[in-house]
């Protein structure tokens, strides 16, 4: 039987350690690299052509979900599955969009994340029970997606670029700051900031910092 190999996308060694050697476990699967940026995962996907990439959407100040888009640009065929400490809720269905095929948080269990990565490998879909519901209730006008102050309801009405700004925002960099990162310029990124605060409700570029820190220690 062919074996799987499996590259590790996570900023964080002793947990991407441990998630090798859970892999690794298992006969079929190998885990034939680490990466812990983007630059470092871009260089994998060339050296060791791998079926499947577990990817963390948390990088430092990187962003996951463009990772994301970049890798399945650069291998359409690429597995990829989400493992995050980020709340499903916000980002399991901007990651799908992305091109993974998968959303699994860190809190669940091993044997959860192994049945997770069988689950993509065989071609379908892997999200929790709970998303599930919430995604179908979300697609079909469900009773809970009609709560207009639930912290969802307004965040999903950030587009991919607002969401990553608001993070950056969250974890302290100012509008120059941002847009030399997205090499994008501070008129921009300012346009932005103002689209945010009218879809966030917020009066102030305070209450849109202040938002952004609880978002990102949420």
């Amino acid at each position: 039987m062919p074996v799987t190999k499996v590259i590790l996308i996570e900023d964080h060694p002793l947990f991407s350690k441990g998630l090798a050697q859970l892999i690794d476990a298992q006969s079929s699967y190998e885990v034939v690299g680490e990466a812990r940026n983007s630059s470092e995962a871009l260089d994998l996907l060339e050296k060791t052509s791998p079926d499947l990439a577990v990817v963390d959407l948390n990088l430092g100040d990187e962003d996951g979900l463009s990772l994301i888009k970049e890798l399945k640009a650069r291998v359409a065929d690429l597995v990829i599955l989400v493992l995050s400490m980020h709340d499903e809720r916000y980002y399991a269905e901007r990651a799908l969009r992305a091109g993974a095929r998968g959303y699994i948080m860190k809190e669940e269990a091993g044997t959860k994340v192994i049945d997770a990565i069988k689950t993509v490998m065989s071609g379908k879909i892997w999200l929790s029970d709970t998303e599930r519901e919430r995604l179908f209730d979300y697609m079909t006008g469900g009773n809970a997606m009609k709560e207009g102050k639930d912290w969802f309801a307004s965040v999903s009405k950030l587009s991919d670029r607002q969401l990553q700004i608001f993070t950056l925002i969250g974890k302290g960099l100012g509008t120059v700051e941002i847009a030399a990162k997205l090499n994008l310029s501070t008129k921009t990124i300012d346009t932005h900031k103002e689209h945010i605060k009218l879809k966030l409700h917020c009066s102030s570029s305070q209450e849109l910092r202040q938002l952004a820190i609880e978002w990102v220690n949420n």
